[in-house]
């Protein structure tokens, strides 16, 4: 029997990321990824747009909780996830993004992609960014 199950999406957040805790101490990070389609339609274009659930776990997901924030462009990695539960004899389910990495894209700070600062950068990271070209070893 073969199975894949990848996905690869980039888009925006569409809130804040929100970490939690496991008993076991494992952070636990998630937050909504909007991605857009263009669809055309006789002679226009129409706009789709697409809601992800994303979880983070571990180290990786505390950096999204620190430096992501709304609005921000973000490439997530990933696998799908069904989970399934009962809520007042209700069946429900949901199918999440279990992310393996995710990628910080344009510009801290803002969610729009301006440019304030390096790629990736963090405002905890502080020196290094406005340091001249020859000090750079390498």
């Amino acid at each position: 029997m073969v199975t894949f199950n990848r996905v690869i999406l980039a888009g925006n957040l569409v809130r804040d990321p929100e970490i939690r805790y496991l008993p076991s101490g494992l952070s636990v990070t998630s937050f909504g990824l909007a991605v857009n389609e263009r669809i055309k339609k006789g002679d226009a274009w129409e706009e789709h747009v697409s809601f992800f659930d994303v979880t983070v776990f571990g180290k990786q997901g505390e950096n999204c909780a620190e430096y992501l924030s709304k609005g921000r462009p973000a490439l997530v990695e990933g696998r799908l996830r069904q989970r399934r539960w009962e809520q007042d004899g209700v069946k429900k389910n949901k199918i999440e993004i279990i992310a393996d990495n995710v990628q910080f894209l344009g510009a801290a700070g803002k969610g729009n992609g301006a440019p304030e600062g390096p790629r990736g950068s963090s405002p905890a990271a502080g020196s290094g960014g406005d340091a001249p070209d020859e000090d750079i070893p390498f």
